[in-house]
């Protein structure tokens, strides 16, 4: 009896059209056991390596430079080699994926506080309130956030000093990348908000006498907020490159701390020297880790659109 019971539960569950959808796409489930492997290593680096890249204290300059350990004069030690500071790579990006990682998350979390809010507002009150929102969100839509990103963080060089700068250095990029990019989301869920404002649901509200902002918070925004957050999806891995093509360019993580555009920067000084692992790998972790997020993006964004069911 339990056996047919979990066969009927299997076959229920089969039968749903998200999860009918996922497991026919072998695309979708391959990026998402990658990205369920990427988490679980960067977040839990510490119990799966016994090093501690970017410590002074931890290296080993007598190890500079092995390569990789299928490699003639590589260790098993180090699995994907070390690079000139006795670094072990397979370490330092697991803890540099860590650090791009919570960039990307937090940086949007922030977009979509923003966003979400401003759109709303702007969709359900429109007029002038409209207007102006939306219009300066076209003005700093003119603008590649990675410029918005670099000139809040020049202003903060400049007013703070060094030390200071590489302590707040995470929060900074986090905040820069989150300005920079709430203007999408305000206009994905400023499109919904114009739509429910007009529907009978939203007049029965008002015919109660529903404050306004009860009528956005439990009516409005529990309808808008899939698409963007779908979106936001997407956005992880935008905000993940911005983060990596700062610090290559040396203005994102401080050099002290891990990141993949840290480590492809660091590495990148020694490619043409003949120690490619130094670089290769961290840039290929990116690259993986952008497009399984991205994959997973595009299904939700294909499996919740309802003019392609």
């Amino acid at each position: 009896m339990k056996d047919v019971s979990i066969s009927k539960w299997w076959a229920g569950v089969s039968d749903h059209d998200v999860t009918y959808s996922f497991l026919h796409s072998p695309v979708t489930i391959v990026a998402t056991v990658a990205t369920i492997l990427m988490f679980a290593a960067a977040f839990g680096a510490s119990f799966l390596t016994i090093y501690t890249p970017f410590d002074p204290g931890s290296l080993e300059l007598r190890e500079a430079f092995m390569p990789p350990a299928w490699e003639q004069g590589g260790n098993s030690e180090h699995l994907l080699g070390t690079d000139g500071q006795g670094r072990d790579i397979l370490a330092a990006i697991m803890y540099g994926t860590q650090v791009s990682l919570v960039v990307g998350i937090l940086s949007v979390l922030l977009s979509v506080s923003i966003g979400i809010p401003l759109g709303i507002i702007a969709g359900y009150y429109g007029g002038w309130v409209d207007t102006a929102i939306m219009r300066f969100a076209d003005i700093q839509l003119t603008i590649p956030p990675i410029l918005i990103a670099l000139m809040i963080d020049g202003i903060t060089r400049t007013t703070l000093s060094s030390e200071v700068h590489e302590i707040v250095a995470i929060p900074v990029l986090i905040i820069s990348i989150g300005v920079a990019s709430w203007p999408q989301y305000a206009r994905i869920t400023r499109s919904g908000a114009m739509v429910e404002r007009r529907k009978d649901y939203i007049a029965a509200a008002k015919l109660i006498q529903t404050p306004t902002a009860a009528i956005m918070v439990r009516h409005v925004l529990p309808n808008v907020i899939g698409p963007t957050l779908i979106v936001a999806t997407i956005g992880v891995a935008v905000a993940i490159i911005i983060e990596a093509t700062l610090s290559f360019l040396g203005v994102g993580i401080p050099s002290t701390t891990p990141s993949l555009g840290t480590l492809i920067r660091i590495g990148n000084s020694f490619l043409f020297s003949g120690e490619w692992w130094i670089t290769f790998f961290p840039a290929f972790t990116l690259v993986i880790l952008v497009l399984s997020v991205n994959l997973i993006g595009d299904w939700l964004r294909d499996t919740f659109n309802p003019k392609l069911r």
